[in-house]
C-alpha cells in the first residue's frame, strides 16, 4: 500500500486506491491534475486549506471531507465542484465506498490548534488498511488510542510534535509503517 501514497510536499498527501485518488491537504502541488475523487482537509491554515493549489487537483465530482466549522467557506470557495461533507472529530463515516474515522487534532500546550477548534485526522480505511493521517497535533490522549495500520504524522516540532513525542506516540500506537510530514519545509525547531 505504500507505493500509493505520496507525500507531496509539507503535509501534503496523495493516495491512489482502488477507491480513487485521494488528496489530503493539498498544497504547493506544481501541475494541473483535476484528478482527484477526494478532497480531506484537516484544518483552516494556509498550508492545509490553499484554494490555489486544491483548484489544481479538484474534478467536477470531487468529495470535500472538512471540518464542520469549514463547511460554509469551502461550498462558498468551490460552488460547482461537486460534493462538500462536513465532519466532526471522534466519528466513523462512509462517503461513497470510502470508510474513514476522524480524530480530534489540536495541540496540548500550543496556542496553534485549540481543541475547540473541532480540527480532524483522518483514519482511512483503504484496500483492507487503516491509514491514520494526524493532521496537525500533539500526541493526545485520542492520538494515542489509535489503531492503524500505516500512520502519517507531523514531525515538525513548532506546531506540531518534535521527534521525540513521535517516537512516544509511534511507540504507543504501533502502526506496521510510520510516514513523517509536516517537516523540512516551512516552520520547525532547529
Amino acid at each position: 500500500m505504500t507505493e500509493n501514497i505520496e507525500v507531496l510536499f509539507h503535509s501534503s498527501i496523495r493516495i491512489h486506491s482502488s477507491d480513487g485518488i485521494i488528496y489530503i491537504d493539498p498544497f504547493k502541488i506544481q501541475n494541473k491534475y483535476n484528478d482527484a475523487d477526494y478532497i480531506f482537509i484537516t484544518h483552516d491554515h494556509y498550508d492545509h486549506y490553499s484554494v490555489e493549489d486544491i483548484k489544481k487537483v479538484v474534478g467536477e465530482k470531487t468529495v470535500f471531507v472538512v471540518p464542520e466549522k469549514m463547511g460554509r467557506t469551502v461550498s462558498s470557495d468551490f460552488k460547482g465542484h461537486g460534493e462538500i461533507r462536513t465532519v466532526s472529530p471522534g466519528k466513523e463515516y462512509i462517503v461513497n465506498n470510502i470508510e474513514f474515522e476522524t480524530v480530534s487534532a489540536y495541540n496540548l500546550l500550543k496556542p496553534f490548534h485549540p481543541k475547540m477548534a473541532g480540527w480532524c485526522g483522518y483514519i482511512l480505511i483503504l484496500d483492507g488498511k487503516r491509514i491514520y493521517i494526524a493532521g496537525d497535533t500533539d500526541a493526545t490522549k485520542e492520538a494515542k488510542a489509535v489503531k492503524c495500520d500505516i500512520a502519517m504524522v507531523p514531525i515538525g516540532g513548532t506546531f506540531t510534535m518534535d521527534a521525540k513525542k513521535v517516537a512516544e506516540l509511534i511507540n504507543t500506537i504501533k502502526p506496521k509503517i510510520t510516514i513523517p510530514t509536516h517537516f523540512g519545509s516551512l516552520f520547525q525547531k532547529s
